[in-house]
């Protein structure tokens, strides 16, 4: 198939957007054989079936590159506590936040895990969706974790799109283990890590390196085991402190350190220096209402890459639109809007170490999206409204 009569926003390094005006994309097999200007088709393409897309915008579609949709119940009620001026560590510590999703969690049937994700999972795809991350961390005992990351699989069987898993084991300090969370990481944490490298379910590791939940040396202990197993790291960091979170992944070579909002200027650097992309979750800052933005312009200076995505989960990001995590990057966190676009593409590939997307580029997967726009800048310019035109997975509608 030939796509042309397009503007294509390649998001390949080099110029603005990567874009392409009067641009042609020809498809073979789920993969881009060719993209360029119209002026410049090879005269074999012209032969290909064509579809006019009446200068719409194509983007490579995209990837929400950090999610916890697999969950049960919901914190509505811990929505209204902040509301009268809980604080999230309040909240956590007076058995709300993630403990009372492990409750919900562990009642639920991986029937149920997979059927109340579905619906977040379809909201994503209505926006142009093909790639989703999601983590496990709200079961905190090796089954629950274990069903977790089966309901995460199934979900690629259930709609047409990729799934990469995370476990998150180190998420918090379930009450069984309350005090101690050496043990937890000994006895239930890294034997559920190595089970579910056994069955196949993981395709990273995660923690939560914070004071509510697991110090730099007990997350390190899990990257260790991560390191043995051949399982890169990734790592929520500097969220609400910093205790060295970001330094430790970067350490680690993780693939990302998500959050970052207190990281710092030394922090930026051993990131670059790592090639650990820096997730931006401003889904999770808006909800709590926090206050301190993460260092984009440190970024910026040092070369990290910057990812965007929607932290969708029960109670600090309760949202499923990546088009709006874009307009917050930009609004809330001072990115550009092709920052904002690349975070949701390009670098939320990278972010999940998945080299054959995130682009248009002859030998990429044709994950594509087609909107109903006049430029890339409209995707986060606009609040509340959805362009999409279509999506292409690995070529097909």
């Amino acid at each position: 198939m030939l796509l042309r009569n397009a503007t294509i926003a390649t998001m390949v390094v080099g110029r603005p957007f990567g874009l392409i005006p009067n641009g042609a994309v020809s498809l073979e097999d789920g993969r881009i054989a060719w993209v360029g200007a119209e002026e410049d088709l090879p005269d074999a393409l012209r032969e290909l079936p064509q579809r006019d897309l009446g200068g719409r915008l194509v983007t490579p579609a995209l990837i929400d590159c950090h999610t916890h949709v697999v969950h049960g119940g919901n914190r509505a009620a811990e929505f209204e506590l902040r509301l009268r001026g809980a604080s999230y560590e309040e909240v956590a510590r007076a058995g709300g936040g993630i403990v009372s999703t492990v409750r919900a969690t562990r009642a639920a049937s991986e029937d149920d895990l997979v059927a109340t994700a579905l619906p977040r999972v379809d909201a994503l795809i209505a926006e142009g969706l093909t790639t989703i991350e999601i983590k496990s961390g709200y079961g905190l005992d090796i089954d629950t974790e274990l069903r977790m990351l089966r309901a995460a699989r199934r979900i690629a069987a259930a709609r047409p799109i990729r799934v990469r898993t995370s476990f998150l084991g180190a998420h918090a300090v379930p009450g069984d283990f309350d005090g101690n969370a050496d043990d937890y990481i000994d006895q239930i944490c890294i034997p559920a890590l190595r089970a579910a490298h056994a069955e196949g379910l993981a395709d990273a590791v995660d923690g939560f390196c914070e004071g509510i939940a697991f110090s730099p040396e007990q997350i390190e202990r899990v990257f260790r085991s991560a390191r043995e197993l051949g399982l890169p790291p990734k790592l929520h960091a500097e969220q609400l402190s910093n205790l060295g979170g970001a330094r430790l992944a970067a350490r680690y070579g993780a693939l990302s350190a998500d959050h970052v909002e207190y990281t710092t200027e030394a922090d930026a650097k051993a990131m670059a220096d790592a090639g650990t992309v820096a997730v931006l979750l401003p889904g999770a800052f808006y909800t709590l209402r926090e206050s301190r933005h993460p260092p984009v312009a440190a970024f910026r200076d040092h070369g990290v890459p910057m990812a965007l995505a929607t932290d969708c989960n029960p109670g600090s990001s309760p949202m499923t639109s990546l088009l709006l995590a874009m307009n917050m990057g930009c609004t809330l966190f001072r990115m550009t809007a092709e920052e904002a676009l690349a975070g949701v593409t390009r670098e939320a590939a990278r972010a999940l170490g998945l080299p054959d997307c995130g682009q248009i580029r002859a030998g990429l997967r044709a994950d594509l999206a087609i909107w109903d726009v006049a430029q890339p800048a409209e995707l986060a310019y606009r609040i509340g409204f959805n362009p999409l035109a279509e999506r292409l997975f690995a070529g097909a509608s």
